[in-house]
């Protein structure tokens, strides 16, 4: 049986091992496929069975070019670049990975709140530049530092990534309150359920963990930006879209916003003339969030296991 695995790189730069996967087939493994050359993607495809891919798409030209295949396997959660429809038209099996990240993910939305609070990497160069010892007083500081404790942060998705998120932050001393379509006891646990203007207008953070659906692209907006207080922090490492850069962009300009911190934006890799790259006060990470070696380690071994189980007739993790 061949495998294909048509952008490996970002899962697996060289610091784990593909070994498990090539014990199942006959593995060719690419580090980067185009994005829009859809022929070379069939041609690297060939007469494989079995197709692993990140964010190389595979539309349904590709699966008419490439009548051999059985299973897609998706290394990440989102599966939006498979036609799923065309697929399962075709008697193809796609899977994804879920919850391979959640403790990462979470634990990187606070590693954004807290560089927002204390700009540590920022003070850490100054000090190595000559600011401290040339300092008039025995401390200095560039920006203004937050303490956490007794402010409330507003988690909109409220999932197994968010609930981690409200988790941190209920131990640094914040009040969490969550914004989810389906409420549960878990994370009543952990936080007030309100509704999405009451998020909005209480909230001191607001971080994004839901999925980019019709009804949450663009929450962040002009019109949703008004209803927040004045000086909130918003964090964002779920999707780009579900942010109007422009819109963000400008309230960081005027102050309305504090301060943004997102790993994640509408067109990546992020393109010249995104607005928040002159936005005032806005940490901007390249999509790093589910880059931990645990992470990866995990996900390579997901994705070992969703194809193992589809070989023996059992598929798990299906998506269409």
């Amino acid at each position: 049986m061949k495998i294909v695995v048509l952008d490996g790189y970002a899962l697996n730069p060289g610091d784990i091992s593909w070994e498990r996967m090539g014990k199942i087939g006959s593995l060719t493994v690419y580090d980067r496929t185009s994005l829009t050359d859809y022929q070379e993607i069939a041609d690297r495809i060939g007469d494989a069975e079995i197709v692993l891919t990140n964010k190389t798409p595979m539309p349904n030209i590709v699966l008419e070019n490439c009548p051999n295949i059985k299973y897609i396997g998706v290394l990440a959660t989102g599966y939006n670049v498979v036609d799923v429809a065309g697929a399962k038209a075709k008697n193809i099996c796609v899977t994804n990975i879920p919850s391979y990240g959640t403790s990462a993910v979470g634990q990187f939305a606070i590693a954004l709140l807290l560089e927002i609070c204390h700009h540590i990497g920022h003070h850490s160069k100054r000090v190595f530049e000559g600011a401290w010892e040339n300092s008039l007083d025995w401390c200095f500081w560039d920006y203004p530092l937050i303490e956490l404790a007794g402010k409330t942060i507003g988690i909109i998705g409220f999932g197994r990534i968010g609930q981690t998120t409200g988790r941190v932050a209920k131990a640094l001393g914040m009040k969490v309150i969550a914004y989810d379509a389906f409420p549960n006891v878990a994370g009543r646990e952990i936080a007030e359920y309100v509704d999405i203007d009451r998020l909005f207008a209480e909230s001191d953070v607001i971080a994004l963990h839901c999925p980019l659906l019709d009804s949450t692209k663009g929450i962040i907006c002009k019109k949703n930006i008004e209803k927040m207080k004045d000086g909130v922090i918003i964090l964002n490492n779920s999707r780009g879209p579900l942010i109007i850069e422009k819109d963000l962009a400008e309230a960081l300009n005027s102050g309305k916003v504090y301060a943004a911190g997102v790993d994640v934006v509408s067109e990546e890799p992020i393109k010249k003339d995104n607005p928040l790259l002159k936005a005032k006060n806005c940490i901007i990470t390249p999509h790093i969030s589910w880059a931990s070696k645990e992470c990866r380690a995990r996900l390579m071994d997901m994705a070992a296991d969703n194809l193992i189980a589809f070989l023996a007739g059992r598929p798990q993790n299906i998506v269409n």
